[in-house]
């Protein structure tokens, strides 16, 4: 008689370990950034000798720093969400969902899909791989769909050393390299010695092959799969009952093919325009306005359009109430008390005095990833510590631009337990951050190895 109990790998295990453990242990992303803000505020008091109303007053000051960020992360979830609810985007993307036949090669696509993408602009890759894995656990029958987010998460591992990556871009151009880098570098470093680096190259394609193996590796035996239903994942769609011939004039409108193509071509007009002047240079912006009117475009009616917007803004209430408390620790973690210096400022410190030239970029991409699970931010933790980490490296002889790439991929590398940057793939994915973070744990634990290798190799 077949059954359905199999034994697990050594990797299953580990894996099945911690997802079971974190699923217990890890609470709400709102708890934890509750938990993260107590956390800092007893912290910040002993390290840089402020008191509980000046520890306050810099966790107030900076509530609402992120909230043109937050605005723009909420636009990532709804206008993701927009395109991929559209009917002729979702036969698009079944079509390529319809390459993996079995749950490796679905893992092992999602994966890869995301990565790229992240590579290419980390707010596309975030959406488009959730996306795609939302279309994976649809057509592919015994894939687990926890890992199938958690592998689409794992593509964030890229971002900072791909196009979009903050830190390398910002030193490539010429605006205050000096006085953010305390006067470490004063010309601009070209991508070529950064993003294009062997050192960077060679973490990539190294991640490129591990991460997908990894997450294929770690896909529970079939007693431990956890799936979703199809019905779950599918959207409503908007019915039009009437006859064109039988709506009042209101109804016409909303049911407008030309006023959506009309509104559509303005939009892409403007896509255009901006690509020829500027190249391929992504951002946030001009990413979710090319989703927006993609997804006009794609929908066909203003009634369509709305009805899955209307859908997608559900999922922006944990984006919406987080965002702030991790602005406000940001806040607290960058505040400059007696001391002269700010907690995360302390903690590039302390990892510069126990670095010597070879340890350093090691110790520098280490130091990055504590300081990135309280300050979440590349341009912010770039203002952190690149005061800090860049003039120190430069007298231990080590090159600026690894330098850099090393605060960078710390900045990327605790992404993995950090719910900060998951809010918006598990908004659309259904999901809480307790589901994913066992196997994003694993990826943490895989890319780190990695990650270091490049740094004390080359």
């Amino acid at each position: 008689m077949n059954t359905v109990t199999q034994n697990q790998t050594v990797l299953q295990k580990v894996s099945q370990f911690f997802v079971t453990l974190l699923q217990r242990y890890l609470p709400d992303p709102f708890i934890f950034a509750i938990i993260l803000t107590f956390a800092v505020f007893v912290l910040v008091m002993p390290a840089t000798g402020q008191g509980p109303m000046q520890v306050v007053n810099a966790w107030a000051g900076g509530f609402w720093n992120l909230l043109s960020f937050s605005m723009q992360m909420a636009m990532v979830v709804v206008t993701g969400h927009a395109m991929a609810s559209a009917p002729a985007f979702k036969s698009k993307l079944a079509m390529l969902a319809g390459v993996a036949k079995t749950p490796g090669q679905a893992i092992i696509l999602v994966t890869a899909i995301s990565a790229m993408a992240c590579w290419v602009n980390w707010g596309f890759g975030l959406v488009v791989g959730a996306i795609f894995a939302r279309e994976i656990a649809n057509r592919v029958k015994g894939v687990d769909y926890r890992l199938l987010i958690a592998s689409a998460y794992s593509g964030f591992l890229f971002w900072h050393g791909g196009l979009s990556g903050s830190i390398p871009l910002s030193i490539a151009g010429s605006g205050n390299l000096s006085k953010v880098t305390n006067g470490a570098v004063t010309a601009p470093i070209p991508t070529s010695d950064t993003i294009f680096s062997t050192m960077n190259l060679f973490i990539l394609g190294s991640m490129f092959i591990v991460i997908p193996l990894l997450n294929r590796l770690m896909h529970p035996a079939p007693q431990d799969i956890v799936t979703i239903s199809p019905d779950l994942l599918e959207e409503t769609a908007v019915k039009v009952d009437k006859n064109i011939t039988d709506m009042s004039p209101a109804e016409c409108l909303e049911n407008s093919r030309m006023l959506s193509l009309l509104l559509g071509v303005m939009g892409f007009a403007y896509v255009i325009y901006y690509f020829v002047n500027n190249g391929f240079a992504l951002n946030l912006n001009i990413v979710n306005f090319t989703f927006l009117f993609a997804a006009v475009l794609l929908h066909g009616t203003p009634k369509s359009l709305l009805n899955s917007i209307s859908q997608g803004a559900r999922n922006c209430s944990g984006i919406l109430l987080q965002f702030p408390f991790y602005a406000g620790i940001m806040g607290m973690m960058t505040a400059v008390g007696d001391s002269g210096t700010s907690l995360a400022g302390l903690i590039s410190q302390g990892f510069v005095s126990i670095s010597n030239e070879t340890t350093f970029p090691l110790f520098t991409f280490l130091s990055a990833g504590i300081v990135n699970f309280f300050v979440p931010s590349g341009g912010g933790q770039w203002a952190v510590q690149a005061p800090i980490m860049m003039p120190a490296g430069a007298e231990l002889g080590v090159d600026a631009a690894k330098t850099a790439m090393a605060i960078a991929w710390g900045d990327a590398w605790t992404n993995m337990i950090q719910p900060f940057w998951a809010l918006p793939a598990l908004a659309i994915a259904g999901l809480g951050a307790k589901d994913v973070m066992g196997y994003c744990l694993m990826a943490l634990i895989g890319s780190g190895v990695i990650i270091s290798l490049g740094f004390l190799i080359f």
